[in-house]
């Protein structure tokens, strides 16, 4: 694609000084480890990952010799029984969690059903689950489910404005549940105030980090988190479908069980007893048999992590995200697009999100036809995720350049960019 460069752009907005930026960037080579197709930029991060170098490798070896050859004595010979503690210890310094309170298992909505049934079960005598209208939406669906798995004994309090939270939370409340990155906006939550807020009710909390993990520094342990879950695909990489992980305080373990009481959870699964038992540690929150190769893929994905320093990942999001905004509002001006992310760098994750009220499906699309890969949340939703391990300065400038021909000569406003496809 060529590029359309300003002549008149406005000092710091031209391509020079992008690519001046990256030159400086600490996180830059990192970029290196990823297989990033040739002409594509690549502002999806926040949904699916770019494949990581070497898991593509990884996953043949696996199929090859320790499946094909190895066979089920890979289970032991080649560590597959220990996947999900294994992977789950690597997830940890990610999210701030103590060593052995990690597992990686499942998908998030099923890690999310363990977690808030458990917490649940621990405030017997209280009978709210309070949340976030504006969660993603399988976090109160799971919600309500474990209602009915309730009997129907609780109810979900739904907050519609991110400031009223505190306030919603009384003696009656079991649980907080919230999204620590808001899906559609990006809006970030104080996890330590709430979690603090939450703690004096007497109510325990419960933490979604899909759009946390792997964009920004979490830090469970030093926020006194009793739960979180969070997504193994997005920021971490790991592959379409990537197992989940979930966290549990160590108070918490041993002190009650989960729903889901599969064998893997049992103290020990191949004694084979007839009834369960359930493990004392983080072990209790597995369920089935792992899935080996996309587990193996995930484990293969988090070697892009050696190294990293996390102070420096959360202050590129923030530039990276502060650039593009700066940037749309310039060169996109008067084309219908409102900003609905926060401005304040602390108070966003690592994704913006405009809307514009008659094309937000048709603009992505168009968008996707030169090679900027974002994505469309109903209504009218335009978001863009921002990795800081691969997303350059270079790219932001080279996305909104495309996106300010397309809004300016109103390319978007084709019939083919209206078609909505199953996936938006």
């Amino acid at each position: 694609m060529t590029s359309r460069i300003q002549d008149n752009a406005a000092p710091g907005l031209d391509l020079a000084a992008a690519v001046a930026r990256d030159a400086a960037d600490p996180l830059a080579p990192f970029r290196d480890r990823f297989d990033i197709p040739a002409e594509v930029i690549y502002l999806d991060g926040n949904s699916l990952g770019v494949l990581p170098k070497g898991v593509a490798e990884r996953v043949a070896e696996s199929v090859a010799s320790e499946w094909g050859t190895g066979l089920i004595r890979s289970w032991n010979a080649a560590g597959w029984i220990d996947l999900p503690r294994h992977v789950g210890a690597r997830i940890a310094p990610l999210v701030g969690a103590e060593p052995d309170c990690v597992v990686a298992a499942d998908s998030t909505t099923v890690n999310l059903f363990k977690v808030v049934s458990a917490a649940v079960s621990l405030r017997p005598e209280r009978t709210k689950i309070v949340t976030e209208t504006r969660n993603f939406p399988t976090d109160n669906y799971i919600a309500e489910g474990v209602i009915r798995q309730c009997g129907d004994r609780h109810r979900l309090v739904h907050v519609d404005r991110p400031q009223e939270i505190a306030a919603a939370l009384d003696d009656d409340t079991a649980v907080l549940m919230l999204t620590h990155v808001n899906y559609r906006d990006g809006s970030l939550h104080d996890m330590a105030a709430l979690t603090r807020a939450a703690h004096d009710a007497g109510a325990l909390v419960v933490w979604d980090l899909a759009h946390s993990a792997g964009a920004l520094a979490v830090d469970l342990a030093g926020c006194n988190a009793d739960f979180a879950v969070g997504c193994g695909y997005k920021y971490l990489n790991g592959g379409p479908g990537a197992p989940a992980f979930l966290y549990v305080a160590p108070r918490h373990h041993g002190g009650f069980r989960q729903p889901l009481s599969g064998w893997f959870g049992h103290r020990d699964p191949f004694e084979f007893t007839p009834q369960y038992d359930a493990a004392g540690d983080i072990g209790q929150y597995l369920c089935g048999t792992p899935p080996v190769l996309s587990m193996v893929a995930l484990d293969a994905a988090l070697d892009v992590w050696e190294g990293v320093n996390m102070t420096a990942l959360r202050a590129k999001s923030q530039a990276l995200t502060g650039y593009f905004i700066e940037l749309v509002e310039t060169r996109c001006a008067g084309h219908g697009l409102t900003l609905i992310s926060p401005r304040d760098p602390d108070s966003r994750g690592s994704q913006i999100s405009f809307t514009h009220a008659e094309g937000g499906y048709a603009i992505i699309s168009a968008l996707i036809a030169e090679g900027v890969i974002g994505d469309f949340r109903a209504p009218d939703v335009l978001r863009f995720g921002f990795t800081p391990l691969y997303t350059s300065f270079a790219d932001v400038w080279h996305a909104v350049d495309r996106m300010a021909a397309i809004m300016n000569e109103r390319r978007w406003d084709k019939p083919e960019f209206h078609a909505r496809k199953a996936v938006t």
